[in-house]
C-alpha cells in the first residue's frame, strides 16, 4: 500500500504548477479528484493528441487523478464544492488572491469552517510582499529568480531554461509542503494553510549554490557558484560524439591528470585542490576540452569506469526513451486505451519497499463527476439537476463508455 492512500485531495489547480504537485500526491497513493470548469483545464489543449481534450501535457501532468467538472463561479456550485471539501483532507488551488474572496475561498474563511484541513495555495509571490496578488508564469519567474543571468553569464546570450522550470520546481516543492503539515495534522488534529510563492522557492533554489560569496556580510566575494557557469563547461566532444565526464575529488583529479603525464598536470598548482581548482575552472575545463578529442566515448566511460571517474553518455531526448536502465527499471509506463490508442507516460521515480504507483491513464473531462458526487451524499436525481442546470457536467456517453472499456 502507498504511504498516502485513504488521504483524499481536491485538486483546483488548473495549467501546471498545482497539478503537477497533486499529481506527485496521487503517485504516492492519494485518491486525487480533479475539479475543473465546464471549458477544462487549458493544458488538456496544449500538444499533440489523438482525443480531443487529451492533449500531451496534460497527459503529462494529471496521472492517477478522478476528474468532476463543477462551475465554482455559480453559487449552486459553491455549494458543491463545500460539500467535497467537508470530506477532504488537502485542498490546493493556484487562484490569485483577488479571486478568492468573490468565490468565498480565502484561506481565513475555509479553514474557519473546515478547521481540519490542510489548504495549500500555489500563488507567484509571496502575500506578504509588494508583488503579491500579480499574475506569474513560468517565464516571469524565470527573469525575477536569476535564471535568465546564469543563463547569460555562462553563454552571453540571456535566454530562458528551455523548460517548465518554475512551475514543475514549485510544484514539488509544494508537494512535500503538502505533505509535511497532513503529517502535523495527523499528530494534532488541527489543520494547516500553506502558502507556496514560486517566486521565492525559485530565489530559494538557485541560490544554493549562487548566493556564494555573498553569503557573507559584507559579501566576500560575488555571486554565482564559478564551477557550473564555467563557459568552458561540458559535455565535451570526443572523437565520435559527446560526453559528460565529471571527475571531483583530489583522487579522481589526480588519476585523470596521470593519463596525460608529458602535460604535468598532476603538479600544477592551479588544479592542487578544489580551492585552487574552482579558482581556474575555467582553465581546468579547457585542459578537459583539449585531450578529450583523443579519443572515442566508449573509450573514455571504459576509463572512467576503471579510475572511479563519474561520466555518461550524452543523450538527446530520444535516446532518453530509448535508455537501457529506463528500461530495465521499467520508469515509462506504456499503456493502451480504446479512445487514445498506445501511449506512454514518465512514471513516478520514487518506490516504497520496492512499490512504485502504476500509472492510470489521465481523467476525461467530467469523467467522475457523477460518481465522486455520489459518494459526497448526492443522489442520481439531485446529480442530474446539477448537470441540467450546467453547475456540473459529465463526460459524454461515448467518451464515458471508452473510458470504462
Amino acid at each position: 500500500m502507498l504511504p498516502l492512500a485513504g488521504v483524499r485531495v481536491l485538486d483546483l489547480g488548473a495549467v501546471l504548477m498545482a497539478p503537477y504537485a497533486c499529481q506527485w500526491l496521487a503517485d504516492f497513493g492519494a485518491d486525487v479528484i480533479k475539479i475543473e470548469s465546464p471549458a477544462g483545464d487549458t493544458t488538456r489543449y496544449t500538444g499533440p493528441a489523438t482525443e480531443p481534450g487529451m492533449a500531451a501535457v496534460y497527459l503529462g501532468i494529471n496521472r492517477n487523478k478522478r476528474a468532476i467538472v463543477l462551475d465554482i463561479q455559480e453559487a449552486e456550485g459553491r455549494a458543491v464544492l463545500e460539500t467535497l471539501i467537508a470530506g477532504a483532507d488537502i485542498l490546493v488551488h493556484n487562484i490569485r488572491p483577488q479571486k478568492l474572496a468573490k468565490l468565498d475561498l480565502t484561506p481565513e474563511a475555509v479553514m474557519k469552517r473546515h478547521p481540519g484541513l490542510v489548504y495549500a495555495v500555489l500563488n507567484g509571490f509571496d502575500e506578504a510582499g509588494p508583488y503579491a496578488g500579480q499574475p506569474a508564469y513560468d517565464d516571469i519567474i524565470q527573469g525575477l529568480c536569476g535564471n535568465v543571468d546564469l543563463v547569460e553569464r555562462q553563454t552571453g546570450v540571456p535566454r530562458y531554461l528551455p523548460m517548465v522550470n518554475a512551475d514543475k520546481t514549485t510544484g514539488i516543492v509544494a508537494a512535500m509542503a503538502i505533505i509535511a503539515a497532513y503529517t502535523s495534522r495527523q499528530k494534532t488534529g488541527v489543520g494547516c494553510a500553506v502558502e507556496v510563492p514560486m517566486f521565492e522557492t525559485l530565489v530559494g533554489y538557485n541560490m544554493v549554490e549562487h548566493l556564494y560569496g555573498a553569503t557573507f556580510v559584507p559579501p566576500i566575494g560575488g555571486t554565482g557558484y564559478p564551477r557550473p557557469l564555467a563557459k568552458t563547461r561540458g559535455p565535451y566532444r570526443t572523437s565520435d560524439g559527446l560526453i559528460s565526464m565529471m571527475p571531483y575529488t583530489d583522487q579522481q583529479w589526480l588519476e585523470f591528470f596521470r593519463q596525460f603525464p608529458e602535460k604535468k598536470l598532476d603538479e600544477d598548482p592551479r588544479f592542487s585542490d578544489i580551492g585552487a581548482r574552482t579558482r581556474h575552472i575555467t582553465e581546468l575545463y579547457q585542459e578537459l576540452a583539449t585531450v578529450l578529442p583523443e579519443r572515442t566515448t566508449a573509450e573514455w566511460l571504459a576509463l572512467c569506469g576503471e579510475l572511479g571517474i563519474p561520466a555518461g553518455p550524452v543523450l538527446n531526448l530520444d535516446g532518453v526513451l530509448e535508455d537501457p536502465h529506463l528500461s530495465a527499471t521499467g520508469f515509462f509506463k506504456e499503456l493502451s486505451d480504446p479512445g487514445l490508442g498506445d501511449f506512454r507516460l514518465a512514471g513516478a521515480p520514487v518506490r516504497f519497499n520496492g512499490e512504485r504507483a502504476d500509472a492510470r491513464v489521465p481523467p476525461r473531462l467530467g469523467e467522475h463527476s457523477r460518481a465522486v458526487l455520489k459518494e459526497a451524499g448526492y443522489t442520481d436525481a439531485a446529480i442530474d439537476a446539477l448537470v441540467a442546470a450546467g453547475i456540473v457536467r459529465e463526460a459524454s456517453p461515448s467518451v464515458a463508455a471508452t473510458a470504462a472499456e
